[in-house]
Parts: structure tokens; C-alpha cells; sequence
């Protein structure tokens, strides 16, 4: 064990509350250095027994998170003493009735915000969607709470390396399921991208690592292509419109994390992806000139390169809802290659990276009615929060993924038959613009007319439309109508008016299954009852009994569900029901050291089944999913639901690992791309059965126009054998592309 020197720990607590101040002092009025010291004096105090995973005082880490709020959010004196104070309620005898004493009713509503719940929680309801729904609501009376949140797991990502790879994963997927979505919504462009790349660094380290020494490869050619690239908008820059302290020209890379998503949405290699960095353009320009300054600027760049009329993005006019404003074009280059140039001024540039701080600190400028979509966005929030806080029936993660899905930003921007300019997600149709108007025009909406043409409820909305709806006394919401809803406000007031309907049917079906649960002997439980939408496929428990009461279910299914549940009971022991059971169980058997479940060695142990989601086969990373009724599944780390899983239901993730002793096959899938010719398949054919002796499942097939495109279904050994057969097709003559396909 390390010896601590506990003189030099004390010189570098100190050495970082000064940089705090430091950075701290241009937003300190009165006696706010005081009350920050207090604050200090008591994070210090009550953390001085506590040291974090790596072996370094705990009191580094609340110093951290008030840096983070100041340096890279521009948060003022309250921010700071919260930031610091973040964790002691939680983890210390401090109580919140001391904080609101001590620094008052603000300050102590923030941390309250701050500090997860404690206590016992019902079986199968999940612990960290309750505390995100806490955090959440707070949202309607600071939204300071979740900025500070923000840099608390900023700080948190950035040390994740002395965690355990299973906390890593539990981590790293609530980071991408919430906080960087969020980050994004605040307009915290540099803080999401930052959280995005973290998240690949812990969950794919092989993908990250390699795209990462890739962009560092070509940094040289990249940075000769910039400086011959910018030369001449410089030099006309400096000649005709901007004198040399009016402007910065630079080139930005693009974050490993979008790229990575790029070359997985795309399905292409790194060498494919043509906008790796973009030009970024900034200029410093009076506030009433900066319209006029942005496309003067535009004019120049397409007077040296030709334009792409389908990439020009004018969010100067119509500003994002996170405040986001900017000029993008995409450019054509004389090596041929298409370069993105954003244009923006430099407190453009500043809202751009701290977001929501940023946006407040120019709200008295004159541009301030064009800044409102971020205030806008904050209102409709709140109301949606406020409206969740008095429908207690929903479950924590129902809220979150009704709040999670308000959060995506890309938008459509449409006008009312009057001319007002309305935002709405991107994807939003007429039903979601009636909402957006007003809830009786919504709940009685029967259609539209869209630039005088009349189309249906479910029309997807273009920008520019203009919208007339159509409304009938007659007309009200059913079930369907959340199809077609994309906004929160639509689909949450759908789900109200319906919830209004149900609850008559689904009292009669909560007596129905109560008696028929009584009749088999069996206790009516929170834990039965979540067997039970599991088992019927439902996502509440107000579905389940509104479908009883309805006969969509029943009452002779209920006999059946106890018939099978009693069967998948005996099956697996009844020994695993999360994380922690299975732990137990296991390190009896193999021992503390080595309690996590072994792929190839430890079906005798537990029952443990491979995702149909990702397939995952050996050699891939994998976490193992304790599930109601159907034991452990294994999953990729990469599988498109861990995020979801592993940051609503972390008491249920198991690690696991692959020790496949003997050669076993396991079926996977190759999608492959590429140019027809005579004797394309008996090649391909001869590669995998004669040449790699795999056996095939099924070889399908289609050409269109010389194109052709084929799905293989194959079996193999691990993640190494298939890897080695990609690339052996994709050296066959007329195939372009080899890509494993996860879902079978």
C-alpha cells in the first residue's frame, strides 16, 4: 500500500481552491469569496476521511466538479458553493436542513436535486431511473441542478479508469442514454462531445483507440489541406471586408464519437468518412452587424469554391431551440473533396460551447428575442415536469423515456395560417402542431391543410409548411394517435386523455386479476405484477389491467402465466433474481475472486441465454442481463439497447466474460456490398466453405443495375475467425464492402 503524504495532499487542496478563485472572480460580487470559503471549509471537513477509487482525497473531486461549472459553463457564486457542497448530504453527516442554514433555501433545493434517494424500492422498479425522475423535476425550479450535475459526471467520465469494468459500463451507458442528450439540449456542445467520446473509450476501447491513432495519423496531411484551403479566403479576408483582429479561421476535427457514428450509421470505413474536421470561421463583429458580417463572409468563401445547395444551414435567422446559432455551408475543394464551413461570430461561438450560461449572459442584447427558443424550451419542459409530478401512475423509467425523447434536437421549423413561426421536432406531424397550438385543437383534431392542401393527422411536417388545422367536436384521441406523435407535449397530453378513459376498464381489470390470483393462491406484489407485464408484453401495469379488463387478456391467460412462470421458476432454482443474487451465489461456488459469470464454463451454475438483439458470439465484450423469466441473457457492450438497460436497470447487469475452452460454432451474419459479375457467388462460396471451411445457414442475394447486395448467415468460432474471413471476402474481385449484420 502507498504511503500518503498527507502534507502535500493539504498543499494541493489548497493550490486548487485558489485556481477555483481565480477563475471564479469575475463572477463574484459582495461577500460571494466568503461564502465560497464556507462552503470549502465544510466540503473539506466533511470529506476529510474519504478518498476516492484511485486512493486521491474525495475533496478533489467537488473542487473538480465547481471548476468544471465555472471554467467550462461560465456558472456563477451559487453554482460554485453547490458544486462543492454536491455530495455531502449523500455521502456525510451533513443534513440538508444544515445546508439550508448554513447557505440558505437555494442553495439547499440544488443539492436536494443533487442527492440521490435513499431507501428500500419496490422489486423490478429501477433505483436510477427514480433518481434521474428527482434530478429531472427539479429542472422546473433550477436549472442549475442539472448543470452542475453536468460537470459532475463530466469529472466522474474523465476518471473513470480506477472503476471496475462493470461500473465502467453502468456509467458510460447512463452517460449516452441521458447526460450527453441533455448536455446537447443545453447547448453544451463541447461538454456532449467530450461525454460522447468518454462513453466509446470505456465501452468499444478498440474501436476508440483506433480511431483515435487513425485521426492522429493524418493530422499532417490534415493540417496542409486546412492551411492551402484557408489560404485564400485569409488573403480576401485581409484585402476587401475584415481587418486581421475581426477574424479567426481554424480547422476543428470531428469528435472519435461522431465519427464512429458515422462509419456505423453509413456502414463505411474511416478512409471513407470525407468530413473528418471542419473550418470553422469566427468573427468579431458589433451585435447589430453580425447577420449582415456572417453572409458577407459566405460570400466570399463560395467566390473561391462552389457550394453545396443542399448543405447551406441558416441558423442565424431561425436559431436552434438550445440557442445554437451558426452558418453552415458545405464547400467543394479543388483536391475534390467536400469541406464543411461554419460561420459565426464570437458570441455565437460562445453559446455554441457553454451553452445555456452563455446564452443568459447576452439576454439583454438586442438579439434577445432571437434568442428565446432555449427560455421556450425551458417553459415547455417545465410544464411537462410539472404535469409528471402530479401523475404519480407512471413509472420512473416511463417518465424518463417520455423526457428522454424531448431531448433529440433536430427540428422543422413551420408557420400558423397567421404567419407565426413554430418549432417542433424534427419528424413532427400535423397531430403534434395542433397539440402544439392548443390541447382541445389537439384532442379534437381531425386533419389539416398544409400550404391549402388537405392532408391527414399522421402528414410529417416539412420546413417552411404552413398549417391550418382542422377540428371536430366528434373527433377524439385513441391509442393510434401515439404513432404519429413525436413531441412530448403531444404524445403526454394524448396519454392523459386515454389514461382519463382507462382507468374505469383498468379498476375492473386490477379486481379481476386479484380475484384470479386469490383462486391460485398467489400474492398479489409488486413483483408478480411486473412478472406479469413481462410475461403479456406490456410496458405499465395500468396496460396490463386495462387489457384484463378490456378481454385482450383473458382470464384463462392468467392460469397459463402461473403454469409457466412456477416451470421457468424450477428450471432456474428461483436463485437469480439480480446482481446481487447472482454474485452471492456465485462466489459460494467459485469463490470472491471470481464472481462473475464465465461464458463456456458456467451453464451447470446459472441459465444464461445469448441476445437475439446483438448476437454477440466469443471475442466480443458482453455484460450479462438478469431478466424476469427468461434467467441471464448476454449482450454485446455495444448492443443498440445496453444503454437503455444497463442506465434504467443497473442492479440487474452482470459481468461476464468468455472462456470458451472447446471450438464451438455460433451462428453470426455478413451483409456485403459491391459490383455484379459472372461467377461473384461461386467465389464467394468457394472462400467460405472450401478455403475457411464455415458452413452457411443461408446466402441471399439481390442485383439491381449491376449493384449487388447479399446477407450470409454463417457459423463460426469467435469474434477472431470472423474478423478473418471479412477480410478475406473483401479482397474478392467486385466486392466493395463486408460488414458483420448483429441482428439475425
Amino acid at each position: 500500500m502507498q504511503a500518503i503524504n498527507e502534507e502535500a495532499e493539504k498543499k494541493e487542496i489548497l493550490r486548487r481552491y485558489r485556481r477555483l478563485l481565480r477563475l471564479a472572480k469575475p463572477y463574484l460580487n459582495g461577500d460571494d469569496a466568503k461564502q465560497i470559503k464556507r462552503a470549502f471549509n465544510l466540503s473539506v471537513e466533511a470529506h476529510k476521511d474519504m478518498r476516492r477509487k484511485s486512493g486521491e482525497p474525495y475533496i478533489y473531486h467537488p473542487l473538480s466538479v465547481a471548476e468544471i461549472s465555472v471554467r467550462e459553463i461560465g456558472l456563477g457564486t451559487t453554482s460554485i458553493i453547490a458544486a462543492l457542497l454536491h455530495d455531502v448530504v449523500e455521502d456525510t453527516h451533513v443534513e440538508l436542513e444544515d445546508i439550508e442554514r448554513e447557505f440558505g433555501p437555494k442553495i439547499s433545493r440544488i443539492i436536494d436535486g443533487l442527492t440521490k434517494i435513499a431507501g428500500v424500492f419496490d422489486y423490478g422498479s429501477s433505483q436510477q431511473a427514480e433518481n434521474f425522475r428527482k434530478m429531472l423535476l427539479t429542472l422546473s425550479d433550477d436549472v442549475r441542478v442539472i448543470l452542475v450535475k453536468l460537470a459532475d459526471r463530466l469529472h466522474n467520465m474523465r476518471t473513470l479508469d480506477s472503476m471496475p469494468q462493470d461500473k465502467q459500463l453502468k456509467i458510460a451507458s447512463e452517460t449516452i442514454y441521458l447526460y450527453a442528450p441533455l448536455a446537447h439540449r443545453l447547448g453544451l456542445y463541447a461538454i456532449k462531445s467530450e461525454l460522447e467520446d468518454l462513453y466509446l473509450k470505456y465501452t468499444q476501447p478498440g474501436v476508440y483507440r483506433d480511431i483515435a491513432k487513425a485521426i492522429s495519423s493524418s493530422k499532417d496531411a490534415r493540417r496542409r489541406f486546412i492551411r492551402k484551403f484557408i489560404e485564400p479566403i485569409e488573403s480576401a479576408f485581409g484585402r476587401q471586408h475584415f481587418s486581421k483582429d475581426q477574424f479567426v479561421i481554424l480547422g476543428r476535427p470531428k469528435s472519435i464519437y461522431s465519427i464512429w457514428n458515422k462509419m456505423n450509421t453509413k456502414k463505411i470505413p474511416f478512409q471513407e468518412v470525407y468530413d473528418l474536421f471542419a473550418v470553422r470561421i469566427i468573427l468579431d463583429v458589433p451585435i447589430e452587424e453580425e447577420k449582415a458580417a456572417c453572409w458577407k463572409a459566405y460570400s466570399v468563401i463560395t467566390d473561391f469554391y462552389n457550394p453545396n445547395p443542399e448543405r447551406l444551414r441558416d441558423w442565424i435567422s431561425t436559431p436552434k431551440s438550445n440557442g445554437y446559432e451558426s452558418l453552415h455551408t458545405t464547400v467543394m475543394s479543388p483536391s475534390g473533396q467536400w469541406v464543411e464551413v461554419q460561420i459565426r461570430t464570437r458570441r455565437m461561438d460562445e453559446i455554441a460551447e457553454k451553452g445555456y450560461a452563455a446564452h443568459w449572459k447576452y439576454k439583454d442584447k438586442p438579439t434577445a428575442s432571437r434568442q428565446s427558443g432555449l427560455e421556450e424550451w425551458i417553459a415547455q419542459v417545465r410544464t411537462i415536469l410539472e404535469q409528471a409530478k402530479s401523475e404519480n401512475a407512471a413509472s420512473a423509467i416511463e417518465f424518463v423515456d417520455d423526457f428522454r425523447s424531448n431531448l433529440f434536437n433536430e427540428e422543422v421549423f413551420v408557420f400558423t395560417p397567421k404567419g407565426e413561426l413554430r418549432t417542433l421536432p424534427g419528424g413532427a406531424t400535423a397531430l403534434d402542431f395542433a397539440f402544439d397550438i392548443h390541447t382541445e385543437v389537439g384532442a379534437h383534431c381531425l386533419g389539416a391543410k398544409v400550404n391549402q392542401k388537405l392532408v391527414p393527422i399522421n402528414y410529417i411536417l416539412q420546413n417552411g409548411d404552413q398549417i391550418e388545422i382542422i377540428t371536430s367536436n366528434k373527433q377524439k384521441p385513441n391509442e393510434g394517435w401515439l404513432r404519429f406523435a413525436v413531441s412530448s407535449k403531444a404524445k403526454g397530453k394524448i396519454k392523459e386523455i386515454l389514461k382519463e378513459e382507462k382507468k374505469a376498464e383498468a379498476a375492473e381489470g386490477r379486481e379481476i386479476i386479484r380475484r384470479k390470483l386469490r383462486q391460485m393462491k398467489m400474492e398479489m406484489n409488486s413483483q408478480v405484477i411486473e412478472q406479469m407485464t413481462d410475461y403479456f408484453n406490456v410496458k405499465t401495469p395500468l396496460e396490463l389491467y386495462y387489457q384484463v379488463g378490456e378481454g385482450v387478456i383473458p382470464s384463462t391467460s392468467l392460469k397459463r402465466f402461473k403454469e409457466d412462470t412456477e416451470r421457468e421458476k424450477a428450471k432456474t432454482n428461483g436463485q437469480i433474481n439480480d446482481a446481487k443474487t447472482f454474485k452471492k451465489t456465485v462466489s459460494k461456488l467459485k469463490g470472491e475472486a471470481q464472481a462473475m459469470l464465465l461464458i463456456g464454463e458456467d451453464q451447470d451454475i446459472v441459465d444464461y441465454k445469448i441476445a437475439k438483439c446483438c448476437n454477440p458470439i466469443p471475442g466480443d465484450n458482453v455484460f450479462g442481463f438478469v431478466t424476469v423469466n427468461e434467467g441471464i441473457k448476454i449482450h454485446r457492450t455495444d448492443c443498440p439497447n445496453a444503454p437503455e438497460l444497463m442506465s434504467n436497470y443497473g442492479y440487474r447487469i452482470v459481468q461476464a466474460e468468455w472462456t470458451q475452452k472447446k471450438e464451438s460454432a455460433f451462428l453470426s451474419g455478413l451483409r456485403i456490398n459491391g459490383t455484379d459479375r459472372v461467377g461473384l457467388i461461386s467465389d464467394i462460396s468457394d472462400i467460405i466453405s472450401s478455403e475457411l471451411k464455415v458452413n452457411m445457414r443461408s446466402f441471399q442475394m439481390d442485383t439491381d443495375e449491376g449493384i449487388f447486395e447479399g446477407n450470409i448467415m454463417l457459423y463460426v468460432h469467435d469474434r477472431r475467425h470472423l474478423d478473418k474471413l471479412i477480410k478475406r471476402l473483401e479482397r474478392v474481385a467486385g466486392v466493395e464492402k463486408v460488414t458483420r449484420n448483429v441482428s439475425l
